[in-house]
């Protein structure tokens, strides 16, 4: 199971924002029907949940598997693992930040970053949360890899992630996942405690058109002929 949030300084309060861009030009957005976008452009509708009660305590985590923290995690290895989990459902907002922002982003004080380990090593899942909000936690970046999607990895991996952030003193955990990511996304963090509290419309470049993501990445999200460009 995958999703991303899109990271924002001010996360909750300007999701909306294309990421990794100033200040864009405003157009008119119908509220009531279409609104077409520029040549360049995706969008899609995002879903944000919330889980205020601690749920039930995770069994043991299964024989040979481990929950463990990276301590500033090496830039190149978060994007290898990073893009090993999300190119299928176009994660894009920290593969367009440089090595040294991304850096920053990642050893800030309030962010840890987790990963679901088998016994040879592999990392198979990654977790990126944010603590900056006293009492409360998002769950920045959630996902595992491919070949381990429906075994049970992802519900693992969660049930620990929220017993650490209850346990750390939040009393909200928070997250969003939108219309290009897994189609079970909602579905599964509803099942984990997760109830909606709002949508937002994501407008941003295609990662695909700026060259930071491949062109054949996340084959279910159209990607359209570019005005006086080749076919895609």
């Amino acid at each position: 199971m995958t999703r991303e949030t899109r990271s924002h300084p001010t996360r909750d309060g300007a999701e909306s924002l294309a990421i990794g861009q100033e200040a864009a030009t405003t157009f008119p957005v119908a509220l009531d029907g279409y609104t077409d976008l520029p040549p360049g452009k995706i969008a899609n509708v995002v879903t944000f949940l919330e889980i205020t009660e601690p749920p039930p305590a995770p069994p043991p985590l299964p024989t040979g598997l481990a929950v463990e923290r990276v301590a500033k995690p090496a830039a190149g290895w978060f994007r290898r693992l990073y893009r090993r989990i999300g190119e299928d459902w176009l994660w894009f907002s920290h593969a367009i930040l440089p090595d040294s922002e991304l850096s920053a982003l990642l050893w800030r004080q309030t962010t840890e970053v987790y990963v679901l380990r088998r016994p040879d090593g592999e990392d198979i899942g990654l977790v990126e949360l944010d603590f900056s909000v006293p009492g409360e936690a998002e769950i920045v970046t959630f996902g595992v890899v491919p070949e381990v999607v429906g075994t049970g990895a992802a519900k693992v991996l969660l049930e620990t992630v929220l017993a650490h952030c209850f346990g750390s003193g939040a009393t909200r955990v928070w997250l969003h996942t939108c219309t290009f990511d897994h189609p079970g996304a909602v579905r599964f963090y509803r099942k984990h405690g997760f109830r909606g509290y709002k949508f937002a419309i994501e407008v941003s470049d295609d990662p695909r058109v700026t060259g930071h993501l491949p062109r054949q990445a996340a084959p279910h999200v159209v990607l359209l002929q570019q005005p006086g460009g080749a076919r895609p």
